[in-house]
């Protein structure tokens, strides 16, 4: 199911984990990975492809939700600011809403737009975890730096870090510490 209303989106009846960030943070290439689908959500290398906040239903148990990324995208101010007013709107009242995947580019140092939006996510005490990208183009060595630095940037404002992941769709690493992760969260899910 795809569309802007969350009012519209399916009953709030199992957990639901969505993926948000930047634009071309490589979303969609992880999403595809997770779910073994290589055409299930939508990839372009221009920024702004995902529109709508579109709902895969898995294994008949459980919502994967892909929403558009925030910043850059190749599109007007005026629907940047739409989508920016249904993304809030979803993520604030969906009552369902279990885990946000937030995405992180994992080559660049720490985005003020990542920060900012992270910390409105804890003021408003939405549960969320970081994803690091695109691992495969780092040596272990550098993703090792640029994480610290990352942690070291985070801990300014935060007293822990939440629950982080590495992922390279590319790469095929990271999946099944996301699945076993939504695994043990829906065990103990109560609609």
């Amino acid at each position: 199911m795809s569309n802007t209303k969350p009012e519209l989106c399916p009953a709030p009846d199992k957990p639901e984990y969505a993926f948000i960030g930047r634009s071309n943070v490589g979303k969609s290439s992880l999403i595809n990975y997770i779910t073994d689908h290589k055409k299930l959500a939508k990839t372009s290398g221009k920024p702004g492809k995902t529109q709508l906040i579109n709902h895969f239903i898995i294994n008949d148990e459980w919502y994967l939700v892909d929403l558009p990324g925030y910043g850059y995208a190749q599109t007007s101010k005026s629907n940047r600011l739409k989508w920016e007013a249904f993304i809030s709107d979803y993520i604030l009242h969906r009552e369902n809403l279990t885990n946000l995947f937030v995405l992180i580019d994992s080559r660049l140092p720490a985005q003020k737009i990542d920060l900012d939006f992270m910390e409105w996510l804890g003021e408003k005490g939405i549960p969320f975890s970081m994803v690091f990208t695109k691992t495969d183009k780092l040596t272990s060595s550098k993703l090792n730096k640029n994480l610290l630095a990352y942690k070291k940037e985070m801990l300014k404002v935060w007293e822990e870090i939440p629950k982080t992941f590495t992922t390279s769709a590319a790469g095929k690493a990271g999946k099944e510490d996301i699945l076993g992760y939504i695994e043990k969260i829906n065990a103990v899910f109560k609609p």
